[in-house]
């Protein structure tokens, strides 16, 4: 008896695990967590757009933010429909990167970025 109850217990977590580990197609909605961020970072960030990135065979729809600055964040969200939505619930403008490619911004922010580790590693040694 006790050997069967065990094994069902099994079979539970290992469907569960399933459930977890495999994407499931067709789920194009941006999970709670992600919306409430990218309205947390839009709301303190300055002059903030969005820019849309398209599907790939590896990732779904991600949406990038990039403040007036130049910093960004990239976060799923639950495809074209949902940048379109997060876009109205911000009130920030979406562009689709496709057309628009990234902004200048956003490159040169990076850049910044990039000579500052490398000074900080300088620095350490």
């Amino acid at each position: 008896m006790h050997h069967a109850e065990h094994h069902v217990h099994e079979e539970v977590d290992v469907g569960l695990f399933d459930r977890f580990s495999r994407p499931r197609a067709g789920r194009a909605s941006a999970s709670t967590g992600d919306a409430a961020y990218l309205a947390n970072w839009a709301r303190t960030h300055l002059g903030v757009e969005a820019y849309v990135e398209p599907q790939t065979t590896v990732t779904e729809v991600t949406v990038v933010l990039v403040a007036a600055d130049g910093e960004w964040t990239r976060r799923k969200v639950g495809g074209e429909r949902g940048a379109r939505k997060l876009g109205e619930d911000l009130r920030i403008p979406v562009y689709d990167v496709r057309k628009t490619g990234y902004p200048q911004r956003m490159r040169d922010f990076d850049a910044r970025r990039r000579i500052e580790r490398r000074r900080e590693r300088e620095r350490d040694l």
